[in-house]
């Protein structure tokens, strides 16, 4: 004769599951009213602007010819920073994870950790009065040597704040996020898939290559793009550093450089007053749709990778 218990059964439930699932599931409504209410607020703080005369917006040309230049301001800084911090951060959290000696790699990662905890606007004023002034020579080499290619075409500008400063000031930024997630994913590869790549005679790096970064990938992926979120909503840091003063333009070293949606904001929104205030605010409501638009994008590609490693 058997006999089941109702916690096997799971006929019965215990007050503190009960409690914490409702709890849970309260927290995660809760955040979808907080969006929700965010869009909305924007939306209707907006809708002046979305509304007016094309030459009632600054520029007299329309909202969306407002929003171009500084949405690809935003885009271009962000894209550069990551693929200069990426691969940066993905070897340090490899490094640390599977080649430095343990006490090395401790001192490492406490190292990297503390990075985050920087404030922006310290990075910003490092910015401004080191890493700008001392790419000034490089920028005028570029110039000079490979001006024949648009990203790099004169004249440099002499003071180095300019879209290539401020990617690489948020490219330190998001580095230790991107290197700190990715060492922590590196860290969980199961030491069987380790083992057995060594057995079958693999090199530390054929081993890392085959089990280590496959397993990680989706992780990797996951803290790319939250340093992505990073690098699309800086504020103080880019408003320091980028000397906003020209419209489009793929040019790196010129000091004609597009603005950011934080930086514009951040300048202009103290003295805003009526349409003025329903732009900047259009513009946070663009800046929300896109780092929305950022993770939904990264959540389904972690979903994918995560099927496509099943």
């Amino acid at each position: 004769m058997t006999t089941t218990t109702p916690a096997l059964t799971g006929s019965r439930r215990r007050p503190g599951d009960k409690v914490f699932s409702g709890t849970a599931a309260a927290s995660a409504v809760l955040i979808l009213v907080v969006l929700a209410g965010v869009a909305l607020f924007l939306l209707a703080e907006a809708y002046p602007a979305l509304v007016a005369p094309s030459g009632n917006i600054s520029g007299g040309e329309g909202l969306v010819v407002y929003l171009w230049p500084i949405l690809f301001g935003t885009l271009i800084t962000a894209v550069l920073a990551m693929v200069l911090a990426v691969p940066v951060a993905v070897g340090i959290a490899l490094f640390i994870s599977h080649y430095a000696p343990r006490r090395l790699s401790q001192a490492l990662g406490y190292v990297v950790d503390l990075l985050a905890a920087v404030p922006s606007i310290v990075y910003g004023f490092w910015g401004v009065q080191v890493l700008a002034l001392a790419l000034v020579p490089l920028y005028q080499w570029l110039a000079e040597n490979l001006g024949w290619i648009p990203l790099f075409a004169g004249p440099a500008s002499s003071t180095g704040r300019t879209i290539l400063t401020a990617s690489l000031v948020l490219a330190v930024m998001i580095l230790p996020i991107v290197s700190a997630l990715s060492r922590e994913v590196f860290l969980q590869t199961p030491r069987l898939h380790e083992e057995a790549a060594l057995a079958l005679g693999a090199t530390r790096w054929e081993m890392i290559k085959y089990a280590v970064i496959p397993y990680g990938r989706s992780g990797v992926i996951s803290a790319s793009m939250l340093g992505l979120g990073r690098a699309l909503g800086e504020t103080m840091a880019v408003t320091l550093v980028l000397s906003a003063s020209g419209g489009v333009s793929f040019n790196l070293i010129n000091s004609g450089n597009p603005p950011t949606i934080a930086a514009e904001i951040a300048l202009n929104f103290p003295e805003a007053t009526g349409l003025r205030l329903a732009e900047l605010i259009a513009a946070g409501l663009l800046l929300f749709v896109l780092t929305f638009a950022v993770n939904f994008a990264a959540r389904a590609m972690v979903t994918r990778q995560k099927g496509g490693s099943s």
